[in-house]
């Protein structure tokens, strides 16, 4: 109703001021123009004079007396043709940057040129066009703005073409030796522009060769000024009502279509801007490529981002609720893959060997994980899979990730023994610090399994003869635990090698003794032993056969088991045979 209202008061006011201006009150008027809901009563010969349009609708009409016309469809509605009307009648009135494209265009639709009338208004629209909207680059903005209501009529007429060249031009020019103060202030006059025409100055701007910096300024500035309500200064406080649909239709719409002008340089814009952007996409659910884009380009230097950054990129505006993280995966990811192709080219195994961006990076995601671990509805597989996205050779110390893990069990003391374990099983218990398996070997929250591990690990240093220092470096852990391997596995080998030694030299012993007294053994083991007991004295020990003696007790193959098929004396082997001891 107060809409009405308001349409009729402004309707009645076009009518007053028409009466005003119609200079010829003796002559009653002979044709009412509607235009919309607006009717002007005029006469036919001050329009004909002007407009060949309105001049052939009074000759082709099927009426002999034509008293009305319906002009609803000219460019600008009422308050153009009103002016149109104006320049008819010879009324002076101002033309301006704000109404020179639409009397253009108006002037195009009543065929107001200049091969009809001389000095008509078509020609007196492109002067000023010429002379006065295109002396600046203000000016050109607003004209610009203007033909957005204007299409397709502006576009057959070449404004918005001539638009797009003179305000690319003169942006670049502006961007690369400003005017005035400050230096960006020709992004704020682009930001009044819509979505599609702003596009298509970025586009001219990039095919003239604008610096990527350049056209992130612009492209900065227009999200802020066309998102208030979500990147409002890039706080990451802003809201937008829900309850609004088609608001929440256009900002998707206009997320996606920013998203498609960004410059192809990744490092271009701050990472901080990028984070807002990708909670404004996540938020109004943009589409797949949008965000796609973006985690690609937050990814690619991600090394620069902040605890903050990715809190943003993780809660609603409100910060009242948690995403499902499912970017600051794909992100992390995104990175951690990028540093793998890297370190192809490179000495060393990635695992175990990292560049400082990603050692940067593993510290900011282990504190990032301790900022969302106090929410309840963070599950241990959303927590442990982005955990477990970061190399164990990016960690210096596991010390963060420590924090992080007990801030978790501590906000959520429901857990049981088994998923505490789970929780646990992305750390590791031999890369905490001193204080860190003081604390952790007196933390009731852990499960029982790591506290042990955490214990275990002084006792390998003590074992292994290594004190431990407070300041320990983070590579320490590993040397240990590789040393205290390395020893095991070389004790090993040493048994192994003691017990494959003993066996030659017992079977070369045995090998000698054998061939020296073959007929001793064959013929005379039993009187030789039954005379030794008969005389009641025993044959004097020699240094051989304290040796041999040794060596028998040591002998696996003692008992028959030797394999004796390639001893070429003559023995028989079906019974066990009886050793000598000692050298006659």
């Amino acid at each position: 109703m107060a809409a009405s209202v308001t349409s009729n008061s402004r309707l009645s006011k076009a009518m007053e001021r028409t009466g005003q201006w119609v200079f010829s009150q003796e002559i009653p008027t002979d044709v009412v123009v509607e235009v919309g809901e607006a009717k002007f009563s005029l006469h036919k010969c001050m329009l004909v004079a002007k407009s060949n349009y309105i001049g052939k609708l009074i000759m082709e009409s099927k009426e002999t007396e034509l008293t009305r016309i319906n002009l609803s469809e000219i460019p600008g509605g009422p308050e153009i043709f009103e002016k149109t009307a104006k320049f008819c009648y010879g009324v002076n009135f101002e033309i301006t940057v704000h109404n020179v494209a639409a009397l253009r265009c108006a002037a195009e639709y009543l065929q107001m040129n200049d091969k009809y009338c001389d000095n008509n208004l078509a020609g007196r629209t492109e002067d000023f066009l010429s002379q006065v909207a295109f002396a600046s680059l203000s000016g050109a903005i607003v004209v610009f703005k203007s033909c957005e209501d204007l299409l397709p009529l502006a576009e057959n007429l070449k404004i918005v073409q001539r638009c797009i060249d003179f305000i690319s031009a003169k942006a670049c020019n502006e961007a690369n030796f400003p005017s005035r103060s400050p230096p960006n202030w020709w992004t704020e006059e682009l930001s009044i522009l819509g979505i599609e025409f702003f596009g298509n100055i970025i586009n001219a701007m990039k095919q003239r060769g604008a610096k990527s910096l350049t056209l992130a300024s612009a492209l900065i500035t227009y999200t802020q000024r066309s998102l208030r309500d979500l990147v409002r200064d890039h706080s990451g406080n802003g809201t937008s009502d829900p309850s609004n649909p088609e608001l929440r239709i256009q900002q998707r719409e206009l997320v996606n279509s920013i998203v498609s002008l960004l410059p192809s340089e990744k490092a271009a814009f701050p990472i901080h801007f990028l984070c807002c952007l990708l909670r404004s996409a996540i938020f109004l659910k943009a589409s797949s490529s949008c965000k796609s884009e973006l985690e690609k380009r937050i990814s690619a230097i991600l090394e620069h981002v902040t605890v903050d950054d990715l809190l943003v990129l993780s809660f609603t505006s409100d910060g009242e609720r948690l995403f499902d993280l499912d970017s600051v995966r794909k992100i992390v990811a995104g990175f951690v893959e990028k540093e793998k192709t890297m370190a192809v080219f490179s000495v060393g195994d990635f695992r175990e060997t990292c560049s400082s961006s990603m050692h940067r990076v593993a510290k900011t995601v282990d504190t990032y994980l301790g900022e969302i671990a106090t929410y309840g509805e963070l599950s241990i597989s959303k927590f442990n899979s982005i955990a477990n996205l970061v190399p164990k050779g990016a960690r210096k110390v596991d010390d963060d990730l420590y924090r992080a893990v007990d801030i978790y069990l501590k906000a959520h003391p429901n857990l049981d023994e088994i998923e505490r374990e789970k929780m646990c099983s992305v750390m590791d218990p031999l890369k905490l610090s001193y204080e860190a398996r003081v604390h952790a070997s007196q933390n009731k929250r852990l499960p029982v399994q790591t506290v042990l591990h955490a214990l275990y690990y002084d006792q390998l240093k003590l074992r292994s003869g290594v004190e431990e220092s407070n300041n320990r470096t983070p590579d320490n852990a590993v040397t240990t635990r590789n040393q205290l391997q390395a020893d095991v596995s070389l004790i090993k080998e040493n048994e192994a090698l003691r017990t494959e030694l003993l066996k030659m030299k017992m079977y070369i012993s045995d090998m000698q003794v054998n061939k020296n007294n073959n007929n001793v053994l064959v013929q005379g083991t039993s009187s030789s032993t039954s005379a030794t007991k008969v005389n009641g004295s025993s044959t004097k020990r020699t240094f051989f056969s304290t040796v041999s003696k040794k060596l028998g007790k040591l002998n696996p193959f003692k008992s028959g088991s030797k394999d004796t098929s390639n001893i070429e004396d003559a023995v028989d082997i079906t019974k066990p045979r009886r050793r000598r001891f000692s050298i006659s």
